[in-house]
């Protein structure tokens, strides 16, 4: 049976049809997805029409078949075999374009030949387009095994309006999700050449730090940051809470090496009145006051095995108990921290807890060194002079090469360290090449020793480069680890005979 539609048809819907269409318009309103507002519209259609299975299927034009969208049956669980229905039904709603009602499959001859519709004993079928633009971008129907009353001109035409609703709400969400893409698309471009907040560098090894940092950024993975001393770890933590959701929130920072395990404890989880010596009130800790916001725990290798523990509790959890108390605050808070030690390694020697590394090590960036990133020199040397000179500071040639072609073991702290010194020394407006000056220790250069002596220096230079990683050291001086090893065992026997002396 064809129908053609028009508005004063809805002077013939039931008030049970009215109220479904204003559920309809209330879901068509909130919902952005496809994939949900699909399943929610075939539950209702099913619903209404007092069918037993509905189907919703997406017409493929050019390899001219239908896609399962959404298929239910009346106890609302998942029919995911499109064979189920029936293709020539299908068919029929993409060749007429027209909304069909069918109160009695077999003795129609027009659709008692399909086999489906035969194999499943179906009697009563109701087929409705969706139409995009004049063209079927859909089906929906619905099927029962009974000769259903419910199955009716006010069902079929209630069905009708509720396709017209359907196409309209598509239409906006597929231009919706075009123009989203389209600015997923932009901002990861952006994203790949955008540098992060007071981080200078245009290297591809920085402009794939903050590729990462903006990624990770968005959600609140925990983040490790890892890299040597000097290159910017904090920054980076810094970075990743001001292009969070968190930005608003606090952001507190903690140093852990070189502090006395109970006064870090104390800093991080509070202490209760009491709790000991020189406690004479109640004290929220650094966990407790960023709540909502980013915690970022510096140089994490150096807390104790105990303090690791609480610390993984933090992670696991997200509450605390304050020293000298028993009752478990919850808090909301996003951890970054941060290493210049192997962690595998610490954890392989038993003294990093392995789960803990486990719960860190989430969302890993390696920053950097200088020495890789060479090419950030000339930028991070404009940097600096606008931010510590006070006057406009030109750099001549020979001082950028000089500072180029340095191996900076302390990296940009270090850079920053010499630039400073540059200015004091340099009485024009120009750096030269002798106002750039490096610690003895750290330049082999500049040394004044013997041979031997030289050997030494270099190894123990290269060493702290490579944080004491000797395979790496052994392969950027050209010579075997054994050689590495030996030299080594040497040194610490030449320094324990000088001690006895």
């Amino acid at each position: 049976m064809k129908e053609q539609l028009n508005i004063n048809g809805l002077a013939e819907l039931r008030a049970e049809h009215y109220a479904v269409l204003f559920k309809i318009s209330e879901m068509l309103n909130a919902v952005d997805y496809q994939e949900t507002l699909i399943a929610e519209a075939l539950d209702l259609a099913i619903e209404v029409s007092h069918a037993e299975r509905g189907l919703f299927a997406r017409f493929e034009k050019e390899q001219e078949n239908f896609t399962i969208i959404a298929a239910r049956n009346f106890e609302h669980h998942d029919i995911r075999d499109l064979s189920e229905f029936s293709s020539g039904i299908l068919k029929r709603i993409v060749s007429e374009k027209q909304p069909f009602l069918f109160h009695d499959v077999r003795s129609d001859p027009n659709v008692s030949q399909f086999k489906s519709l035969q194999i499943h004993n179906i009697t009563s079928v109701i087929g409705v387009p969706i139409l995009m633009d004049e063209t079927v971008w859909g089906a929906i129907v619905v099927d029962s095994r009974q000769n259903r009353a419910a199955f009716t001109d006010d069902t079929l035409r209630f069905l009708s309006f509720f396709s017209n609703l359907l196409s309209l709400s598509l239409t906006k969400i597929e231009s919706f999700e075009s123009l989203r893409d389209e600015n997923d698309m932009l901002r990861n471009k952006l994203e790949a050449t955008h540098a992060i907040p007071n981080m200078v560098g245009e290297s591809p090894a920085m402009r794939q730090v903050a590729h990462l940092i903006h990624r990770v950024a968005k959600t609140d993975a925990t983040v490790l940051l890892l890299g040597e001393s000097g290159t910017g770890k904090d920054l980076a933590a810094r970075a990743v809470h001001d292009l969070s959701k968190r930005m608003d929130k606090p952001y507190l920072a903690q140093f852990c090496g070189s502090i006395p395990d109970t006064l870090l404890e104390s800093e991080l989880f509070g202490y209760k009145r009491g709790a000991f010596t020189g406690a004479t009130a109640d004290k929220k800790g650094l966990f407790e006051v960023a709540s909502g916001g980013t915690f970022f725990l510096d140089e994490i290798a150096e807390i104790s095995m105990a303090l690791q523990a609480k610390l993984l509790r933090v992670l696991q959890n997200r509450e605390i108990i304050r020293l000298g108390d028993t009752a478990v605050k919850k808090i909301d808070l996003r951890i970054i921290t941060a290493t210049n030690k192997n962690l595998k390694e610490l954890v392989a020697k038993e003294k990093f807890r392995q789960d803990l590394f486990y719960r860190l090590n989430v969302f890993p960036i390696t920053i950097p060194p200088l020495r890789e990133r060479r090419s950030d020199v000339a930028l991070l040397t404009k940097h600096f002079i606008a931010k510590h000179s006070g006057k406009p500071f030109q750099l001549s040639p020979t001082a950028l090469v000089k500072l180029e072609n340095y191996s900076w073991p302390g990296n940009v702290r270090q850079l920053e360290n010499v630039l400073q010194r540059a200015f004091i020394l340099c009485d024009g407006d120009k750096i030269q090449a002798e106002h750039i000056m490096f610690e003895e220790e750290d330049n082999p250069a500049s040394f004044k020793g013997g041979l031997k002596d030289f050997e030494i220096l270099l190894l123990k230079q290269r060493l702290k480069e490579f944080n004491d990683n000797r395979t790496q050291t052994a392969k950027s001086l050209g010579v075997s680890v054994r050689w590495i090893q030996l030299k080594l065992k040497e040194i610490e026997e030449q320094e324990g005979q000088d001690a006895l002396e």
